[in-house]
């Protein structure tokens, strides 16, 4: 039994090392970035669910990005002082009208409190579009 738990796990953690495919030249890459220590994954794509989380590829044009996005706060207080870090996750959403093929585009993350920020980059670093926080929570 534990062989095949065990089997299961490695499989599980080598699709997270298998190299990202290609970007397609007909479509925008987005690539995700938050602090290390931090993870950023890609959710849905205009509403449908993605296999791979750590990238979204997207044909020209308007759409809805879905990510979460998960770190650790300090809760504090406990009687000495000290309590053990909680991991809070976010559901961010952003939209863009203005996707083009071809071109690179970055998702940034990063925690604020018990909440997140997340925009929406080109290539310029220019911010196209502010993320919305859906949710946040230790779920």
């Amino acid at each position: 039994m534990r062989y095949l738990a065990l089997l299961g796990s490695l499989l599980v953690l080598s699709a997270c090392a298998s190299p990202l495919p290609p970007p397609d030249p007909h479509q925008a890459w987005v690539e995700l970035y938050s602090p290390a220590g931090n993870l950023l994954m890609a959710d849905r794509l205009d509403g449908r669910r993605l296999n791979d989380g750590r990238y979204f590829q997207v044909p020209a044009g308007a759409h809805e990005l879905q990510a979460r996005f998960q770190f650790e706060v300090n809760s504090g207080g406990g009687l000495d002082g000290l309590s053990e870090p909680r991991q809070v996750t976010c559901e961010l959403r952003v939209r863009y009208d203005s996707f083009v093929a071809g071109q690179r585009y970055r998702l940034e993350a990063r925690p604020m409190q018990m909440k997140a920020q997340a925009w929406l980059y080109d290539a310029q670093r220019n911010v196209l579009a502010r993320a919305k926080v859906l949710r946040c929570g230790t779920f």
